[in-house]
């Protein structure tokens, strides 16, 4: 027989709950981080089984949330994070008894030494790590042709507002379709070049891309050092911001971190004004990026940038990013992905046998029917490289990349016509501002007439997460346009 005070919660608050709802509730004894944590892991074993969205369960994480509430009641919260269950995208290191492993059978069986910084910054603030998220295989940097979301070791997440009908978004699909199905308040995935804004729009989420250097990247299967960071994806633009005040902390492991001086430790929610985006200049990238979209999608965005306008934005349209026509490719990713994930491999146990990116590429071949469902002719070709990063074409394309998505990119059209953002289209102006480490976040901007969810997404320069915050939440407080995705068939099948 099902708790009283379970089932209550479950059907009353569980469904869509913020964090600040869940941590009114704790406080006032109507429910505890362990019978929270109890009832999305009962929510994930009824309804997931057909979304392939989490990987595996934290074994501790009733113990860990149980200890939490004892120290609640003796010293009080340490943060709004507090008991808070938290689920992890499956190449963030725990040092705990869950695996990290890139959705790879090559790394099955490995267990991290040590917490990544992310995980251990969540840990001091009192969250509750309750698991890993699948995602799409070595953070899509396998093979061409690779779905969304398809893993060897998870199979195929499905997005939960279509399963097998819309696209799921990658490569934090997993965290984009669980937290959009209430398996956990919150998740954390990774981005190299629209990995969370992907299936954060996909999954009608707020997903915040930071800066490169606003979050440390120690600890985590990495793709590009010049791209690469974690960042928050949650049901509200508040809820987003409550888990980058813990992740934006400098961390002397990772030097990049120390290029943020003004935001070290902020307090992100201090800029969620409802009034935000009166007066705000923004620019919309419509020239390529809403070429991309369905005549439905298309309606959806063209409502929102008139909403934009109504809530007293002055809008610039069809701003022209001069790069945009470029031919961009992603030679500098092969070239440090290569010397990147050598690194991290070094940190695997010895006993599997996975120590170089040649140990993965070798394990594939030997397993393939299991492993090579879509081939890894991106592995192959990053293998081909030397792994010093000294070759001339690496760092004629670095070079590139930075000079045309930066000063001839983002900062070239900002400056131009003055601009607060730019706005694109789902995660499809998300390779620029990648290639420039520069920060992103996208709202639900409204769904097709089918159902599928459709994101608005605003860029800024380097560390403008205060402004990009501001104008995420206005939009987000005067539409409201996420809705929860119907999920009864699920607990039916």
């Amino acid at each position: 027989m099902e708790n009283p005070r379970l089932k209550s919660f479950h059907d009353g608050y569980l469904p869509e709950a913020t964090i600040d709802e869940l941590q009114e509730k704790m406080q006032n004894g109507e429910i505890t981080s362990k019978e929270l944590v109890l009832m999305y892991m009962n929510r994930i074993g009824q309804l997931d089984k057909n979304l392939h969205s989490v990987l595996e369960l934290n074994p501790d994480a009733l113990h860990i949330a149980a200890a939490l509430d004892a120290e609640r009641e003796k010293k009080g919260p340490r943060s709004p994070l507090h008991g808070i269950p938290i689920l992890l995208k499956d190449n963030i290191d725990t040092g705990d008894k869950m695996q990290t492993t890139a959705g790879s059978l090559a790394l099955k069986g490995h267990y991290a030494q040590n917490d990544s910084f992310v995980a251990s910054q969540l840990r001091k603030a009192g969250a509750v790590i309750i698991g890993k998220t699948n995602m799409t295989e070595w953070a899509n940097f396998m093979t061409e042709g690779m779905p969304s979301g398809y893993s060897s070791r998870g199979g195929q997440t499905l997005n939960p507002y279509g399963p097998g009908k819309f696209d799921v978004g990658g490569s934090s699909a997993g965290s984009g379709a669980a937290i959009a199905a209430n398996f956990a308040a919150a998740a954390i995935g990774t981005e190299t070049s629209g990995s969370i804004l992907s299936p954060a729009s996909q999954n009608s989420l707020v997903g915040i891309k930071p800066t490169v250097g606003l979050v440390s990247r120690t600890g985590i299967i990495p793709i590009a050092h010049s791209q690469d960071t974690a960042g928050p994806m949650a049901r509200t633009v508040k809820d987003a911001a409550l888990l980058l005040n813990v992740l934006a902390v400098s961390d002397e492991n990772d030097p990049v971190t120390l290029t943020n001086q003004d935001l070290q430790e902020k307090d992100f929610t201090i800029f969620l004004d409802k009034n935000g985006l009166q007066g705000a200049r923004i620019g919309i990238a419509r020239d390529t990026y809403f070429d991309y979209l369905s005549s439905e999608k298309l309606a959806v965005m063209n409502k929102a940038v008139a909403r934009l306008n109504e809530l007293g934005a002055e809008v610039v349209d069809e701003v022209v990013i001069p790069s945009t026509k470029m031919e961009w490719s992603y030679d500098v990713l092969t070239y440090e992905f290569k010397a990147d994930v050598n690194a991290y491999l070094r940190t695997v146990e010895p006993h599997l046998h996975i120590r170089t990116l040649s140990d993965v590429i070798e394990f594939n071949e030997k397993n393939s029917e299991k492993c090579l469902k879509y081939g890894q002719s991106i592995l192959i070709e990053a293998e081909e490289t030397s792994g010093n990063l000294i070759e001339s074409a690496y760092l004629s394309a670095l070079e590139k990349d930075i000079y045309f998505s930066g000063e001839q990119g983002i900062d070239c059209v900002m400056q131009e016509h003055n601009l607060d953002a730019i706005v694109f289209p789902n995660n499809y102006g998300a390779g620029i501002p990648a290639n420039a480490g520069y920060p992103s976040i996208t709202v639900p901007a409204g769904y097709t007439p089918e159902g599928e969810p459709v994101g608005i997404t605003f860029t800024g320069l380097a560390y403008s997460e205060p402004l990009l915050i501001k104008l995420a939440y206005a939009f987000e407080q005067a539409t409201r346009h996420r809705k929860g995705p119907e999920l009864g068939v699920l607990a039916s099948e």
